[in-house]
């Protein structure tokens, strides 16, 4: 029983979708078709060059709202396919012109024009299967009731039932009990037919696919040619202002005490104290650097331990959950480690919290990090920021990060990198 009001409720569902995938397929897609071949066409004239941006913005925002039902609706993915505009893009008549003609030499434009044209036709006739079938019925139980009389002048059809009496009112409403139990089966898988249809025309294509593949590990590798040259730099830095330096002035006071330990035995003792102390602090200062490169709990215990480690060291109270069924490769478990060591720094310093929760779980093949703060919130990923920095790393694996700040908090940074877990 229970089963069977689930499936009924999720077939009205659909169908209560159905309908308003319908009317956007109608209103918006047939809207947005003709302004944008009329747009293009009115480039000749000069008048296109000022509508045709504005109209193909509408269409990517109507294919985006087509794409976050998908995945709402149906747990559909449509991956965005835009090309980006460059930074340094111009203003006025020349911007204009220059934003035209990228936008037409993106190949997704043309796919987001032909998905109008499939919308309005494919797309419309299978979202209104979706309600029709369970909507349709309701016609036919109220024939049955009596309405069927208004009709006795004329015959009345219900689909392919002629409807002049009780008994033929009865045969449409059995009809409409079979139209209602098929769309108690199919509005849902319908309804999923429809951004299925979507999908195969607004997801990059496979070469699409491959040129954003180049184009990411070109990034990629880039950021990972600075992120090694600046870490490069920094170890040099703090060897020569720190480890180095000690060291260099422990054997000056070596050679002193050489010179003095014949002569001054007292002062000598003062300074190989002061050699001593300084080696320590070189020692130390050593294994910063080391615990800086790769922490040791890191190679030993793993990412899951390192982090909860890392939190003990926090100036304010931190929660760490961790579900990993094994250990990610060595070069994954670094960058996700100082990645999350920087986020939970700047939130230290930055975000006026006091509680820190952190969870790190597995699924699907993918590392997922999630660090919480209930600070005043504000945090944005912008040029020259830390979380940019974490973003540029992450890159270096594929890997993503989303920022949610809204004024007033809380802030979750949630961070996905793709692995296998040995």
């Amino acid at each position: 029983m229970n089963a069977m009001q689930s499936r009924t409720r999720s077939a009205l569902l659909a169908a209560g979708r159905g309908i308003v995938l319908s009317i956007a397929s109608l209103a918006g897609s047939i809207t947005l078709f003709v302004l944008a071949v009329l747009s293009i066409a009115f480039i000749p004239l000069g008048l296109g060059l000022f509508t045709t941006p504005q109209v193909l913005d509408a269409v990517r925002r109507h294919a985006n709202q087509r794409r976050l039902l998908a995945a709402t609706w149906s747990d559909i993915r449509i991956p965005v396919p835009y090309r980006p505009f460059p930074k340094d893009l111009r203003g006025g008549l020349t911007g204009q012109v220059e934003r035209t003609t990228l936008m037409l030499k993106d190949p997704a434009t043309w796919r987001d024009i032909q998905w109008l044209l499939v919308d309005m036709t494919a797309g419309y006739v299978v979202s209104v299967l979706a309600s029709a079938l369970l909507l349709y019925p309701v016609e036919g139980f109220v024939l049955a009731a009596g309405l069927w009389r208004v009709f006795t002048d004329d015959r009345y059809w219900y689909a392919f039932v002629p409807v002049d009496s009780q008994a033929t009112a009865l045969a449409a409403a059995a009809l409409g009990v079979m139209f209602f139990l098929t769309g108690l089966k199919v509005s849902s898988p319908l309804l999923r037919l429809h951004f299925v249809i979507a999908r195969s025309l607004l997801a990059p294509t496979h070469e699409q696919e491959l040129a954003r593949r180049i184009d990411r590990l070109t990034e990629t590798r880039h950021e990972a040619v600075d992120t090694a040259a600046s870490e490069l730099r920094r170890i040099e830095r703090d060897l020569h202002d720190g480890a180095q330096a000690r060291l260099v002035a422990m054997g000056m006071n070596l050679g002193t005490i050489e010179a003095l330990i014949e002569k001054d035995p007292a002062q000598a003792k003062k300074l190989l104290a002061t050699a001593r102390e300084s080696s320590a602090e070189a020692l130390t200062e050593l294994r910063d650097l080391v615990r800086g490169i790769h922490p040791p709990v890191l190679a030993e215990r793993g990412l899951g331990d390192a982090v909860k480690a890392l939190a003990l060291r926090l100036p304010i109270a931190a929660e760490v959950e961790v579900e990993l069924a094994g250990r990610a490769e060595a070069p994954v478990e670094s960058a996700a480690y100082f990645a999350v060591s920087e986020t939970l720094t700047n939130a230290a310093k930055h975000s006026g919290a006091d509680r820190l929760w952190v969870d790190i779980h597995h699924a699907d093949s993918m590392l997922r990090i999630s660090v919480t703060d209930n600070g005043r919130g504000g945090a944005t990923i912008g040029p020259g920021s830390g979380l940019s920095g974490i973003e540029r790393r992450l890159g270096t694996f594929d890997g993503i990060m989303a920022v949610s700040s809204p004024a007033g908090g809380p802030t979750m940074v949630t961070m996905e990198i793709p692995c296998e877990l040995s």
